[in-house]
């Protein structure tokens, strides 16, 4: 059982705050588009090493996005290529510059699995527009809630984003893990803010 207080972090690993979130009731609407030169659209089947490289480039080089990166190639293909996973693409031109996951495995309570923006598309409204899309699509079935979940080794603007987008806070957890950036699993310059403290 965790006590109050403080608590080590072996050194090689890192730890975050997890915050649990979901949504019961759809939001109103929000008038939202897509600036010119933007499109998404849905990447069926996805190949893994499409897949990989553009979830590093949206979090893995600025924050500290790994779980897909280390994950076996024969695991995470059977999740792109599950038909109750939607994968999709915001793309500036034909080339994929924001990611937007959607998880219906649990068709009653589908998860907001990924949703993020290579560093050039911010401030475009983009996030936005991806939000709108990722509850259109969830509330378009039968649901009792949409979910989805953060933590501190994502941009410090996810959680109120979040928030802001209808999402209510509901739990939170404390996460230790093996620094993905000592395992390889990541560059090891991703995410400077977050200093790398090796075993000695």
């Amino acid at each position: 059982m965790l006590t109050d207080g403080f608590h080590d972090v072996p050194p090689g690993r890192v730890a975050a705050v997890v915050t649990h979130l979901e949504m019961t009731t759809r939001p109103d609407p929000r008038a939202t588009s897509l600036q010119d030169g933007l499109s998404l659209r849905r990447v069926e089947r996805p190949d893994t090493g499409w897949y990989r490289d553009l979830f590093t480039r949206v979090g893995a080089l600025d924050w500290l996005w790994f779980s897909r990166l280390q994950m076996a190639e024969a695991r995470l293909a059977a999740i792109l290529s599950d038909p109750g996973v939607e994968v999709w693409a915001l793309e500036r031109d034909g080339h994929a510059e924001g990611l937007l996951e959607l998880d219906f495995r649990q068709p009653e309570e589908p998860e907001l699995a990924f949703l993020g923006l290579t560093q050039t598309m911010q401030g475009a409204g983009a996030g936005r527009a991806l939000m709108d899309h990722a509850i259109s699509r969830a509330f378009a079935r039968p649901i009792r809630r949409f979910t989805v979940h953060t933590c501190t080794f994502d941009s410090p603007v996810a959680l109120p984003f979040y928030i802001r987008s209808g999402f209510v806070p509901v739990r939170r957890e404390v996460e230790i893990v093996p620094d993905p950036r000592l395992t390889g699993a990541i560059p090891e310059h991703s995410a400077g803010h977050h200093p790398i403290i090796a075993p000695h």
